[in-house]
């Protein structure tokens, strides 16, 4: 059997635009020789679509896609994953599905049965769970067709596990030949090596094919990075989708040929690409064609200036220096060498005058030293903010937050100043991963593209005389181990320390994470472009209002 992977992007309500996608991804695999053509989980309306799913009209006509697709298909099989209503009065009103059409004929559906509800997802808010089982007979192949979810509990992989039931040894069970899995699996790191581990763990240890193709594309913060595969019954890969690129390409399941084309072991790399890719289809989808940031001559801004440039073509780049009364003469001696290499679009809009103005207007103290006038050195954030959305308002451009996962979880930051933006970029990135990622950008391009000055320069605000990071926060080097721990592992305090990180440290840090006026800042945020489990952003949810806190056992 010829089987096709149909690792498209598509945006959450373009019926339109995604229908058109999936049946020239079906002519592509029908001249390719293709038996059978699979596509991902609910790539008809987009998998994150949230609250759209309970819209009457979105109910009514669940499948007016497929009366488009079906016809399309003769000669050929296709797994197209989509919604269809629920004719049971009780539950919820829709299904989450693959629709398996053979040769212009809708043979039927395989229900979504395991509905996750944990980090970015929520399936049981829009979907009714099926224990509905069957097998799909195409050119006397038996496909057993599972909906994303229903191929992640194998019970000899994975060491803890959500459900009890496994959608997929069902269909196994019931005489299937070659496993069909459709998926919408965001983007974190680890995760494309953990999918190509489940899937040839599966295939070897059950002796059947697996296909498992995911879903590719920014929408909104949730970023999914494709890298489908496909395992023959030895467990060896045979075809590998490339990560965060659309990609429609045929392989002849028992080929017998590794492809470990899509596999990075570079964890870095893999960030880099979803940020920019995250970038690209925000503005892309959301109607943008330029950006605009606030370059301040630091290491953030400047990562987020190099990553949009990529994104978006750096002819599309605006770079703003707002200088101070505080900023340092290299800041923007720095920044000017930033653009030059980027080949971007810059401009200086000072903040000094304005400044002065309202610092008396306001009767505030200038700020002598840091954390001595917080409102004045706020100020001159907000008035930055001002500057950029003005900027953004006036000429159309998308405004991209510059902030860094460590500030935000700890709230150093500025709100309505630097958190300003229509996209947070570096939401879910760690000052750490910041740095690693400026240097890897050099060694990629094998030159200075991020000036090794600002790489290697002491993190500042630059709001008051002489001030940086480390007068109010712990090194980056030792806050971001107990923030990632805390963050991506969910561990308690007791865990962190036993890592060797300092109890002290570890305590103080948190506190300042669950202080609900950081809280307040967070979700006050705009979209965050996730690279981790359990991110700053829709994934974690946190009230804003609450008297816990955390106190170190006597």
């Amino acid at each position: 059997m010829k089987v096709t992977i149909a690792q498209i992007n598509t945006t959450n309500g373009d019926l339109a635009g995604n229908t058109a996608k999936i049946i020239a991804a079906i002519e592509k695999a029908r001249s390719d020789g293709s038996d059978l053509v699979v596509f991902p989980e609910v790539v008809t309306h987009g998998y994150t679509s949230q609250d759209w799913f309970q819209d009457h009209d979105i109910i009514e006509h669940a499948l007016d896609p497929l009366e488009q697709i079906v016809p399309t298909t003769i000669g050929i099989a296709a797994v197209v994953g989509t919604i269809r209503p629920n004719a049971d009065p009780d539950g919820r009103r829709l299904y989450n599905v693959a629709a398996v059409i053979s040769d212009g004929r809708l043979l039927g559906f395989a229900e979504k049965t395991l509905l996750p509800e944990y980090d970015v997802f929520d399936d049981p808010r829009y979907f009714e769970p099926s224990e509905h089982r069957r097998i799909f007979e195409i050119n006397g192949i038996k496909l057993g067709v599972v909906v994303c979810e229903d191929f992640w509990n194998d019970k000899t992989f994975w060491k803890e596990r959500l459900y009890e039931s496994d959608p997929t040894d069902e269909v196994i069970a019931m005489g299937a030949d070659v496993i069909v899995s459709i998926n919408a699996s965001p983007y974190n790191k680890g995760k494309i090596k953990l999918r190509c581990d489940m899937v040839a763990h599966r295939a070897k240890l059950q002796k059947k094919p697996i296909v498992f193709v995911n879903l590719i594309g920014g929408n909104d913060g949730i970023i999914f990075d494709g890298a489908s595969v496909i395992a023959d019954e030895e467990g060896d890969i045979i075809l590998q989708a490339t990560a965060f690129e659309e990609f429609v390409e045929t392989v002849e399941l028992d080929v017998r040929k590794p492809d470990a084309r899509g596999i990075t072991g570079n964890e870095i790399e893999s960030i880099r690409q979803a940020l920019v890719l995250g970038i690209r289809d925000y503005a892309r989808k959301n109607g943008f064609a330029k950006c605009v940031l606030g370059l301040s001559g630091g290491i953030d801004s400047t990562l987020v200036a190099a990553l949009a440039a990529e994104a978006i073509g750096s002819e599309n780049l605006l770079c703003v220096m707002m200088p101070s009364p505080f900023s340092s003469e290299g800041s923007i001696k720095d920044s000017d060498e930033l653009v030059r290499n980027l080949g971007c679009q810059s401009r200086i809009e000072p903040i000094s005058d304005t400044f002065e103005v309202l610092l008396r207007q306001m009767d505030l103290h200038k700020p002598t030293k840091g954390g001595e006038s917080l409102a004045a050195e706020n100020m001159q954030s907000r008035l930055r903010g001002v500057i950029l959305m003005a900027i953004s308002n006036a000429e159309g451009r998308l405004l991209l937050s510059t902030g860094n996962k460590s500030e935000l979880a700890v709230g150093y930051c500025t709100l309505y100043g630097d958190t300003n933006g229509g996209l947070a970029v570096l939401g879910d990135v760690l000052k750490t991963e910041v740095w690693q990622i400026a240097r890897h950008i050099n060694a990629s391009a094998g030159r200075e593209i991020i000036p090794h000055k600002i790489i290697d320069k002491p993190p500042s605000a630059e709001l008051a005389p002489n001030q940086f990071d480390q007068d109010s926060l712990p090194p980056y080097e030792l806050m971001d181990p107990v923030l990632k721990m805390y963050f991506e592992q969910k561990a308690s305090p007791a865990e962190i320390i036993e890592a060797g990180n300092d109890a002290e440290l570890v305590y103080s840090t948190l506190n300042k994470v669950e202080n609900p006026a950081n809280e307040f800042k967070r979700q006050q945020l705009p979209p965050t472009l996730i690279i981790s489990k359990n991110a700053i952003g829709v994934g974690r949810r946190r009230p804003i209002t609450h008297k816990y806190r955390r106190n170190r056992p006597a």
